[in-house]
């Protein structure tokens, strides 16, 4: 037997076991579900469970097996969407200047934030209200937090709360939606829009 005889053949790779199979199947479903839930209930918060298994590519018996309700549905649709939004969120430098950290958290995140709250419509119908308010929380703690280091720093007006002014930010994030979607305002202009008319409301009075 030659050295070249005596050294270790490659295995061949085994066979995905059925099992194996399985779960890779369910995890593209589960995927695809989600994936057209979210366009499914951004367009509109009554889409029905045959309309989004439609568009996901797979059978109403498929899709119940992975969500046993529509409310459990649309939960995982918003808890992903949300999710999605505040790593976005978590990338964008909100040091230095307050006001240009403001524009920046707008610019990087108008958009992710306006997506969620129309899902959030959808949540709305199918979810306890305390869900949907808790939904909100991430995204509200990061925009509250900038605004109060504003405050602090004497930028932005401390005669309104903090919990106020987010709450004014979070009303023109989804105004600026409703602009957008009526063809009234263009996605080029929306955040400068958002942002013109938050600081305005943010600078103290006189």
């Amino acid at each position: 037997m030659t050295a070249h005889d005596a050294s270790p053949r490659p295995e061949s790779p085994r066979p995905e076991s059925p099992r194996a199979r399985k779960r890779a199947d369910a995890e593209r479903n589960i995927e695809a579900i989600l994936d057209a839930g979210r366009v499914a209930l951004s367009r509109d918060p009554d889409a029905s469970i045959g309309e989004i298994a439609k568009a996901a590519g797979v059978g109403r018996v498929t899709l119940y097996g992975h969500f046993p309700t529509r409310a459990e549905l649309v939960t995982a649709v918003v808890q992903r969407a949300l999710a999605e939004a505040e790593e976005t969120v978590d990338r964008i430098d909100l040091t230095g200047d307050p006001r240009d950290a403001l524009h920046r958290l707008i610019a990087g995140s108008w958009s992710l934030t306006a997506d969620a709250g129309a899902l959030l419509a959808a949540a709305e119908q199918a979810l306890p209200a305390e869900d949907v308010r808790a939904a909100h929380d991430g995204l509200l703690a990061r925009a509250t937090a900038l605004i109060e280091r504003g405050r602090a720093e004497g930028t932005f007006r401390t005669d309104l709360s903090s919990s106020w002014l987010a709450s004014v930010l979070h009303s023109l994030v989804h105004c600026a939606a409703t602009e957008v979607a009526a063809g009234r305002l263009s996605v080029e202009d929306a955040a400068d829009y958002i942002g013109a008319t938050a600081l305005s409301s943010f600078t103290p009075p006189g």
